[in-house]
């Protein structure tokens, strides 16, 4: 289908990642197609960030900052530095037209309970004065506008998993109402501690034996991780304006909500079959147009089989049984609210590389799902007759029945 809006679409300038992979979103890419799993961390279900944040930020923004921040402030680097803010420069935007929207699910849990073990030991009198600054989820937010200048709408996006896909749709929607030029978009997680995964375990979701296999049939639950991904996102015209580099296009967006259960998914898979819908509708991009799927792909159960079950009523048995799908939190883990944003990098890589990652810890994929084109090994994507570029779709959801789904393309492959 062709594109009605072209001029007005979503472009993305910049992109930039810190995961269990570690920092930059060429390596998230790298290590991803080889098939890595990311080293397990002082958890046997947690995988931690291969990051310091003092080789990267200043000391007080250290102390300052809880570590889903830091996260975020280092992405962002890279994501603004690509997208061309440079240091000394004047920057390539007017300040007050960029905006800034970052996701995330838990907020500084880190340091909540870091200092509640203080008030336990020393009293009252000795809690910090940082310590609400420092947890507060939108600060994340508020600490990335502060550091680049942003001074456009800033704000957190809070819908558990689905947080960073989000928070991508509403910096859409901030350029399409024309309330921005640019906006930094994204999420940030770092709930890794052994509290959060003692209540993921007592839920049944967290893997007791510390490996995460989607769509295997031996799965048993998801692992946890941590780490950031920001996108700049424009319009086509502004990045051509000032001779911007065009990484990526996002074509399409939307979101809807279960209205069933707080935690578990709606059984019919309904509702988030229709978010997939209607993102490929605003997209302009018919099911049989997309080359890969980046699902969302928990290694839970239940999650998987409902995804399945969304994805086939919303594309079509088909078109499903042949569409390369792999799901990245086999090597990552699950990073929550940042989520959405790295895993809309990963499918961003993976389209402008041709290559698709594969599942990681996938070995007997789960006949119960149904026919599935289920990536295993690093698979090259090649356009569908007919589609003028490479289409992706990246699903995401969430506690809360939050599910959301983006259509990204790199436009002129085939």
């Amino acid at each position: 289908m062709s594109d009605p809006r072209r001029g007005r679409e979503v472009v993305v300038t910049g992109f930039g990642a810190v995961t269990p992979f570690g920092v930059g979103a060429g390596v998230l890419h790298e290590r991803a197609v080889a098939g890595d799993v990311a080293v397990a961390g002082s958890h046997p279900a947690v995988r931690h960030a291969d990051f310091t944040a003092a080789d990267h930020l200043p000391r007080n923004v250290v102390r300052r900052t809880d570590r889903f921040t830091q996260l975020a402030l280092v992405a962002a680097e890279e994501a603004l530095t690509q997208a061309g803010k440079r240091d000394g420069t004047p920057s390539p935007w007017q300040p007050e037209r960029v905006a800034c929207v970052i996701g995330c699910g838990l907020g500084g849990t880190a340091s909540f309970e870091a200092q509640r073990e203080v008030y336990e030991r020393d009293g009252a009198g000795f809690v910090s004065p940082l310590m609400i600054p420092q947890m507060m989820a939108n600060a994340a937010a508020a600490h990335l506008s502060m550091r680049h200048g942003l001074h456009g709408e800033s704000l957190c996006v809070a819908s558990a998993c689905s947080s960073g896909a989000q928070a991508v749709g509403t910096g859409m929607r901030l350029l399409a109402s024309g309330a921005a030029d640019a906006v930094v978009v994204g999420g940030a997680e770092a709930s890794s501690s052994d509290l959060v995964a003692a209540a993921f375990a007592n839920a049944g979701a967290l893997s007791p034996s510390g490996s995460s296999r989607p769509f295997d049939r031996d799965r048993d639950g998801f692992v946890i991780g941590e780490g950031a991904g920001i996108l700049v996102l424009e319009t086509a015209t502004g990045a051509a304006r000032r001779g911007a580099e065009v990484l990526g296009v996002v074509r399409g967006y939307a979101a809807t909500s279960d209205a069933h259960h707080v935690t578990a998914p709606d059984p019919s898979g309904g509702p988030a079959g229709r978010a997939v819908s209607l993102a490929l509708r605003e997209a302009s991009v018919a099911p049989g147009e997309l080359a890969y799927v980046n699902a969302h792909g928990t290694g839970t159960a239940l999650n998987d089989r409902l995804e399945c079950e969304a994805l086939r009523g919303a594309l079509g048995a088909g078109v499903l049984a042949e569409l390369p799908l792999s799901s990245g939190k086999g090597a990552l883990g699950h990073l929550f609210g940042a989520a959405g944003a790295v895993e809309a990098i990963v499918t961003l890589q993976a389209l402008r590389h041709g290559v698709a990652p594969p599942t990681a810890g996938l070995r007997r994929p789960d006949p119960a799902l149904g026919p599935l084109d289920l990536v295993r090994t690093a698979r090259k994507l090649t356009a569908p007759a007919g589609a003028g570029g490479l289409f992706g779709l990246s699903t995401s959801f969430g506690f809360g029945g939050h599910n959301a789904a983006l259509v990204l393309a790199v436009e002129g492959r085939s």
